[in-house]
């Protein structure tokens, strides 16, 4: 009790309770603000071409995954280790950014080639280009950067900014169903302007000294991103890829309807991320001093996301019904029976979080985290596409949350069997309880 007394009065306690707070922040700007232009984009737009406008996302997604690589994890865990030396600071960085450059420009050939050579992309080729302006965004704001130093209110005041520009801008230009086109360009142009801000102000605030990286650096950070690059899409296989898969099998209504269920889900998972993100840094440094010193702050943790996930899927499965007609109206009562089935993803999520990034990744189990992701990612494919076939959304909606909860309870039997109990031994609890 007196260690956690301690640590509650640290420089690092608040710095963590600091990044919570502007990580918060940052959620709302991802998820809570886009739900305030939401109902009125599906109501403009309608089911089909707002549809269209997700789907083109969902596509796009895949070169965001391929130009974030694993940088995301990897290099926030080892600048959050050398953070105090900013000859390293700026060697990881300028590297980094040399790789995250060279792969956009790599996945918008790939673009080029898939509109014109896949039919179904020829139609509307317009649109996947434009939304492909996202990926620049993304590629120049240097979240992970911030997020290693623990700064993170830069990141999310910059993007509450381009949020809420983008926020104003729906409502000023998007009046009707052929207005469907400037949806990605208002998204692309918020992106890239934010990105190019984040970017200016990491270099001016950090002293960052841009330099061309050595070859042995480059190599060096795709060796160490892979495992997590992979992770990541084959976490994408059961959640990006889906919306992807029902377009595809399916129609752009359909898609409608699955992604402003999607969307509500997401926006209720946002609220748990800021804890995960801010707690990263912290329990990589600890890892690095002592494997085993973490592992009852973990089973807290654990306790925590748990027990707020919990309350999030209830609430979300109780009132899924007035949600839907209240913001989006009857002609998306569909939607329904889709948000009540990934009500579960809040609390199957939040344990697998812990589980996976906050244990297994912090442990050096990198490989044991990709491959149970890679396998729930090539379970969710089957299963999607059998399912799509027989219950098109919903389909897709019970092949998500079965896959989730595999990937967690995995995750979870891993740590178990090497020797980070999670839950402990009944004589260890009791002895913990009476201490």
């Amino acid at each position: 009790m007196s260690k956690l007394k301690r640590f509650l009065k640290t420089s690092e306690y608040k710095r963590i309770l600091e990044n919570i707070v502007s990580l918060t922040g940052l959620q709302f700007a991802s998820y809570i603000l886009p739900l305030i232009t939401l109902p009125y984009l599906t109501m403009v737009l309608g089911p089909d071409m707002f549809g269209l406008t997700q789907y083109a996302i969902s596509l796009i997604t895949y070169f965001q995954i391929v130009t974030d690589y694993g940088f995301n994890l990897s290099a926030t865990r080892e600048l959050a280790i050398k953070r105090e030396d900013n000859k390293e600071v700026s060697r990881i960085f300028s590297s980094v950014m040399f790789i995250k450059c060279i792969l956009m420009i790599l996945t918008f050939i790939v673009l080029i080639l898939i509109v014109i050579f896949i039919p179904k992309f020829s139609e509307d080729y317009l649109i996947y280009i434009l939304t492909f302006g996202m990926v620049i965004g993304y590629m120049l704001f240097p979240t992970w950067f911030f997020q290693a130093m623990e700064y993170m209110r830069y990141t999310s005041i910059l993007n509450i900014i381009g949020k809420l520009i983008y926020t104003i801008a729906i409502f000023i230009f998007i009046h009707n169903e052929n207005d469907y086109i400037l949806v990605p360009v208002i998204n692309s142009i918020g992106l890239i302007i934010v990105g190019i801000m984040g970017l200016y102000m990491a270099i001016r605030r950090f002293n960052i000294k841009l330099q061309i990286p050595k070859l042995k650096d480059i190599k060096y950070q795709l060796k160490e991103g892979w495992h997590v690059f992979i992770s990541t899409i084959s976490i994408n296989l059961y959640t990006t890829t889906n919306t992807f898969l029902l377009g595809l099998l399916t129609n752009n209504t359909l898609v409608g309807y699955y992604s402003i269920a999607e969307k509500i889900v997401l926006a209720a998972n946002g609220l748990l991320t800021p804890i995960s993100q801010a707690l990263y840094p912290y329990v990589s440094r600890k890892s690095s001093k002592s494997k085993t010193i973490n592992i009852q702050f973990i089973r807290k943790l654990t306790k925590l996301m748990a027990a707020v996930g919990l309350v999030l899927s209830l609430a979300i499965f109780i009132f899924a019904k007035p949600i839907i007609i209240i913001i989006f109206g009857d002609a998306y009562t569909s939607s329904i029976i889709l948000l009540e089935i990934l009500s579960a993803l809040p609390l199957i999520v939040a344990l697998s979080t812990v589980f996976g990034v906050q244990t297994m990744l912090t442990h050096n189990y990198q490989k044991a985290f990709s491959s149970i992701t890679l396998l729930g990612g090539i379970i969710n494919i089957i299963l999607a596409i059998i399912l799509i076939t027989i219950y098109g959304a919903i389909g897709i909606a019970t092949s998500f949350v079965i896959t989730e909860s595999f990937i967690t309870i995995s995750m979870l039997l891993f740590l178990q069997t090497h020797n980070i109990k999670i839950i402990p031994h009944k004589k260890k609890l009791k002895a913990q309880l009476k201490a």
